[in-house]
């Protein structure tokens, strides 16, 4: 009885607003698409170039299909770029942006978002290094007798002045890498900052390092965690519920997707 119970709620949680609920629902289904703005970002969307089968994959592929379906019309890709992805959702050129967009104030202020991903850090180390391997937590790097290396100019930047504030920072010219992998690996430093997903490629190709949180590989860290996931135009309430309540059902998949498409990175 239990299971049979859960089949109606999962039904009503995916079934798009009635007519006249939402009109962006309505203007999809007149035209018979749903217009989504892509641009590759790895690893939730993917181009495809071989010129066969599908021409992305990745979760938001995967999430804007089951829209799509839902809805009963065809999915339409519009190119857009790292400066247009914000502002096409405002012109209409596009019914949702489905190029990863990290949410910050300045983004909520102009765009609603449907989040079912996070990005964040890792730290790595030596595996060798004694310095690192006897750190149990991140906090632990915390620590006067730690070198933590970070590129001037990085992302991780800011974020590792305040979380290390007791250990020895040494900052270094960019060289266009992921992070700061030689000053490691020379022994300059003791540990530095990388993305959780580029880490797994990094990992493959340097052999001997270790990682922090080791727990799931780093890939579930909440080290300068940000969310991730598909915007909308603003003041579209019942569509943006609609798209949400897809998305937390669709969750399972879509983190089986990114987890795939992170482990088949190649070094």
């Amino acid at each position: 009885m239990a299971i049979a119970a859960t089949v109606p709620l999962l039904a009503t949680a995916q079934t798009p607003p009635a007519p006249g609920a939402s009109p962006r629902i309505d203007a999809i289904r007149k035209s018979g698409e749903l217009r989504v703005g892509v641009l590759q970002n790895a690893p939730w969307l993917i181009e495809n170039t071989t010129g066969s089968g599908e021409p992305w994959s990745g979760p938001a592929w995967l999430l804007a299909n089951e829209y799509a379906r839902l809805l009963g019309v065809k999915l339409r890709t519009v190119a857009v770029s790292h400066e247009t992805k914000v502002p096409v959702l405002a012109a209409n050129q596009v019914d949702m942006t489905i190029s990863p967009l990290g949410e910050t104030p300045e983004r909520l202020k102009v765009v609603d978002f449907v989040l079912y991903s996070n990005t964040s850090i890792c730290m790595f180390g030596r595996a060798d290094n004694a310095r690192f391997s006897k750190a149990a937590s991140v906090d632990d790097l915390n620590n006067p007798e730690v070198t933590i290396a970070y590129f001037t100019g990085g992302a991780e930047e800011n974020w590792v002045k305040e979380r290390f504030p007791k250990a020895r920072l040494r900052a270094v010219a960019s060289s266009g890498a992921t992070a700061p992998v030689e000053e490691v690996m020379a022994k300059r430093a003791d540990a530095a900052p990388i993305n959780r997903v580029p880490w797994v490629g990094l990992q493959r190709k340097v052999k001997g390092l270790a990682v922090l949180p080791a727990a799931d590989n780093c890939q579930h860290s909440t080290e300068k965690a940000s969310p991730v996931g598909l915007a909308i135009d603003k003041n579209q309430p019942a569509y943006l519920d609609w798209l949400r309540q897809v998305a937390k059902t669709m969750k399972p998949k879509l983190d089986a997707d990114e987890a795939r498409v992170i482990q088949a990175q190649q070094p």
